[in-house]
């Protein structure tokens, strides 16, 4: 995987937790620095551990798809994608203003790092190096999380849904990429 596919790879991940901050930070109305830094971190140790995960299921059963593992990975980010582009489309419900709570944080964080674990499991199948990308997706979703918080109570409805358009279209992309590199089809 090269370095701009990883950033992209980081950045489509972290794309539904910016969302989700977006909505914490709009809850809070005006959060502060340390707040938005907390409220990054938690995404962003969930979104790192996600993938490490999946990486695990993935390599358990890679023996069983390795002929056709990159249908596997193209299927697994394309459906990301697609439901990422869905809940994206989907109308924005008015944000509620609710209390703060570490545990609702931590639901919200692991609802929104899923598709990571999918994607490390499609990981498994190509031999990426699951280290340098968990490393890079918790990275990058703490800095867009905790930017996602400090601009929530400004931005709020109106940014998080493109978010997931984004993200979903450049998931695809990815699982394009990854089928168009292990088949003869797209190598034509």
């Amino acid at each position: 995987m090269t370095p701009i596919t990883l950033l992209f790879l980081a950045v489509s991940m972290s794309a539904d937790a910016f969302a989700a901050s977006i909505s914490k930070g709009a809850e809070l109305q005006k959060p502060r620095f340390r707040h938005a830094i907390g409220i990054g971190l938690v995404f962003g140790v969930i979104e790192a551990i996600t993938p490490l995960l999946g990486w695990a299921a993935g390599m358990v059963s890679q023996q069983y798809v390795q002929a056709w593992d990159h249908w596997v990975a193209f299927t697994l980010l394309s459906v990301i994608g697609l439901h990422m582009i869905y809940t994206g489309l989907k109308k924005e419900h008015k944000i509620e203003h609710r209390q703060q709570t570490l545990w609702l944080l931590i639901l919200t964080a692991t609802a929104t790092s899923i598709d990571a674990m999918a994607v490390g499991a499609s990981l498994a199948f190509i031999d990426a190096s699951i280290i340098a990308t968990s490393l890079a997706i918790g990275l990058v979703t703490t800095v867009m999380a905790s930017i996602g918080t400090l601009l929530g109570h400004k931005l709020g409805k109106f940014v998080g849904h493109w978010a997931e358009l984004i993200g979903g279209v450049v998931l695809i992309g990815i699982g394009l990429a990854v089928l168009a590199e292990h088949t003869a089809f797209f190598n034509a």
